[in-house]
């Protein structure tokens, strides 16, 4: 009788553990979501991540193309073949793609996403966007201050989408792209907040990156190597509870949003024509 009672009890946890995996545990305890966040410099601010938990981006990636390799033939080709784009829809995509600062650097993925990411529709979303870019950037630095890698516009001697930059950008290192990093850091977030998206937001992402080649800012290695540090962020991301707590707040009110019938459409159709180039 003992051990029917021992197996009937050993059953009924059995039942519940698989019910709480089938349905979802709402008994996990999310961290609090602090109420302010400081900024590193001014508009900028501070990361989810402490400065020795930052992927390094100088461990993780080999040396960029050495000029004799056909690997930087290849970038060089990728150069000359979007040299056809420069004054088509894709470069002033390009150009507007080059814009980081906020509010407007989220605005980028809204379409893709189906609802505006503003601080006012979707507040943890945006947060989420405005600490990750400051992740992002961070582990791109190794590298970047390591190879000093000198960027296509100066090597070719062209201009790039974004001149008004170019002075700031001749002195910055080419590898790995910051804006690759940034932007597929937020595409693999907004993926896992809408995966029924997913096939969009990726898509969108990929061109993000690609703007910097189609720019003449960056080389196509460059673009390939800021993808994977965004990859080794996303990664890390996932193991802290502020992070998961902002993320789980996101998808909420995106559900919420979709609910009162919130929908991006401003400047879609004009992004969807010159992303087609």
């Amino acid at each position: 009788m003992k051990t029917q009672k021992t197996f009937r009890h050993c059953l009924k946890v059995l039942v519940a553990a698989c019910l709480m995996v089938v349905t979802g545990c709402n008994c996990i305890t999310l961290a609090p979501l602090p109420t302010t966040v400081q900024e590193v410099r001014p508009g900028i601010l501070q990361g989810y991540l402490p400065p020795d938990q930052i992927p390094n981006s100088l461990t993780l990636l080999p040396a960029p193309p050495d000029k004799e390799s056909a690997a930087f033939a290849a970038d060089q080709e990728a150069f000359r073949k979007t040299r056809s784009l420069a004054h088509t829809p894709r470069w002033a995509q390009a150009a507007r793609d080059a814009n980081l600062h906020f509010p407007e650097a989220p605005e980028a993925f809204s379409c893709a996403l189906g609802v505006p990411i503003t601080g006012e529709v979707m507040p943890n979303l945006y947060m989420l966007m405005r600490r990750t870019w400051t992740d992002a950037i961070l582990a791109t630095f190794a590298a970047k201050n390591s190879y000093k890698r000198i960027r296509p516009f100066v090597v070719n001697k062209e201009t790039s989408c974004t001149p008004n930059d170019e002075k700031e950008l001749a002195k910055d290192g080419s590898y790995p792209s910051g804006h690759t990093a940034i932007g597929w850091t937020w595409t693999l977030i907004l993926t896992e907040i809408a995966p029924e998206r997913a096939d969009a937001l990726l898509s969108r992402g990929y061109a993000y990156g690609q703007s910097r080649v189609i720019c003449g800012v960056h080389w196509q290695s460059d673009v390939t190597a800021g993808r994977v540090v965004a990859s080794a962020v996303v990664a890390r991301l996932h193991a802290d509870p502020v992070f998961r707590a902002q993320l789980e707040a996101a998808k909420k009110e995106l559900t919420a949003a979709r609910t009162q019938g919130i929908q991006a459409v401003a400047g879609c159709r004009a992004e969807a024509e010159a992303l087609k180039y």
